[in-house]
């Protein structure tokens, strides 16, 4: 019965394993992301809309009678455009600083997870994956984790979270990008 408990409880071991390592990944990515795009407020549109204005103006204005007022128009226009560089630097530092402190919580969970994990699943194996399937890599994925038993090999923590990781970041790229 207590064979049988395990056997269960080392089956859903892998699949969980996995689903938190994708988790974080997804997390991770998401930040990432979103650090990247950044966020346009109302104000910049307005100043974007002011400045657009101001050029279609300008160029309207193209007899030598209006040049001043033309000459002045783009001047008002590159005064905008400056603001609106000042306004998405300081907006983009801000962004840099908050995203900043939530990956580096993230990394810190990170960090604890899989520390959690390898000390709870030390020297007890994962999953167990016949021969045939993981023929040269055996005896690395066992790495830890008891030798081979019964034609399987079976899969310690630290190959499994390497190799969750690996799978569930190139799952992420491909899903987000």
């Amino acid at each position: 019965m207590e064979e049988s408990t395990a056997k269960v409880g080392r089956s859903i071991a892998a699949p969980m394993i996995f689903l938190i390592v994708v988790a974080l990944q997804f997390l991770s990515r998401y930040f990432e992301i979103n650090k990247k795009k950044g966020s346009t407020s109302s104000e910049d549109m307005q100043l974007r809309a002011e400045i657009k204005q101001l050029l279609k103006e300008a160029s309207a204005l193209s007899q030598p009678s209006t040049f001043a007022q033309a000459a002045k128009l783009r001047r008002l226009a590159t005064a905008k455009e400056k603001e609106l560089a000042k306004n998405q630097a300081i907006r983009s530092k801000e962004t840099k600083l908050s995203y900043d402190t939530y990956t580096k919580g993230l990394t810190i969970l990170q960090v604890l997870t899989y520390l959690l994990l390898v000390i709870w699943f030390w020297r007890i194996p994962v999953a167990s994956i016949s021969k045939q399937l993981v023929q040269p890599f055996g005896k690395m994925l066992s790495w830890r984790a008891g030798g081979p038993t019964n034609e399987n090999v079976m899969v310690g923590i630290i190959p499994w979270l390497i190799l969750s990781t690996r799978v569930s970041k190139s799952i992420c790229r491909r899903i987000f990008n």
